[in-house]
């Protein structure tokens, strides 16, 4: 019965995956003719490059994308694990077929705002296809090549640099007026990417030093119905020993979880941040990805 279970939850976690895949080869492959293509920005990657020879000779940069990523998956699909290859090679065909069979008229002439709204859909887009388990480029896999072979080289840095020749290749074809706007494009489509991995921070994480840490705890378990971890630890200063009280809560319980905090101890010590993404009981769910 337990088996059957994890069988379950390991299909329906799989689907889940190819359904954020295929979302973001849609809305990823929807920036291009909405946004991209038609204010000829070039968005960094191998479909950077296939934009600058759409502009040049008028390539469909879907199918150049596709022709430029294939011969890296055959030479690095072995630096990769199975599952997430296969899943890669599915999302490059899928992006690639999105970006030219998505017949979508331009919503803007304004290459300001086709930068900044294509790298954001675009970003969208990518972020959902990797936390699908999957990438498009195929630039990926040769950077992890050659941070195989030379690990000093990080794939970040490979990244950047293919980044880096996309947008020289942009100011010497086009121009660098193009090159600059590339330069803004890779820029908000990273942060996009982030948001979208990471979450967009409406739960705060809440550390409180104080001497009353039980019975503040006892109040936001039976007050604000949240959960609370409470860590001893030792004053660098002082040499005493204190208490860490550790509790997430929502954006608008804030206000409560201060009020408890201040009527059980005034002298209390507390720091508030932003949590990029809460997962577990009170929050989203910790499903596998």
């Amino acid at each position: 019965m337990k088996l059957s279970l994890i069988g379950a939850r390991l299909k329906n976690e799989r689907l889940v995956a190819y359904l954020e895949i295929a979302l973001g080869c849609v809305i990823g492959g929807a920036a291009y003719p909405l946004f991209l293509v038609p204010n000829n920005i070039a968005p960094g990657g191998l479909t950077g490059i296939a934009t600058i020879f759409n502009y040049l000779w008028g390539w469909p940069v879907g199918v150049t994308s596709m022709a430029l990523n294939l011969p890296l998956f055959v030479i690095g699909y072995k630096a990769m694990g199975r599952v997430f290859a296969f899943r890669s090679l599915v999302a490059t065909l899928l992006f690639s077929a999105c970006i030219d069979l998505i017949q979508l008229p331009p919503l803007t002439d304004d290459i300001l705002l086709g930068t900044v709204y294509g790298a954001l859909v675009l970003g969208v887009g990518l972020g959902l296809i990797m936390r699908g388990g999957a990438t498009t480029g195929g630039s990926d896999m040769a950077a992890r090549m050659v941070h195989k072979k030379f690990p000093v080289v990080t794939v970040g840095a490979f990244l950047f640099m293919i980044d880096c020749a996309v947008i020289l290749c942009a100011a010497f074809t086009m121009s660098a007026r193009a090159a600059l706007y590339a330069l803004i494009c890779i820029f908000v489509n990273a942060k996009a990417v982030d948001l979208v991995l990471a979450g967009f921070g409406s739960a705060k994480a809440c550390f409180i030093i104080t001497n009353r840490a039980v019975d503040i705890a006892r109040r936001i378990m039976a007050e604000l119905d949240r959960g609370a971890t409470v860590v001893n630890g030792t004053g660098a200063y002082s040499g005493r020993e204190r208490t860490l009280l550790i509790s997430v809560v929502s954006q608008r319980e804030v206000i409560p979880l201060k009020k408890i905090v201040r009527q059980e101890d005034e002298k209390a010590f507390m720091f508030i941040t932003d949590t990029h993404e809460t997962l577990g009981e009170g929050f989203s769910a910790l499903a596998g990805e």
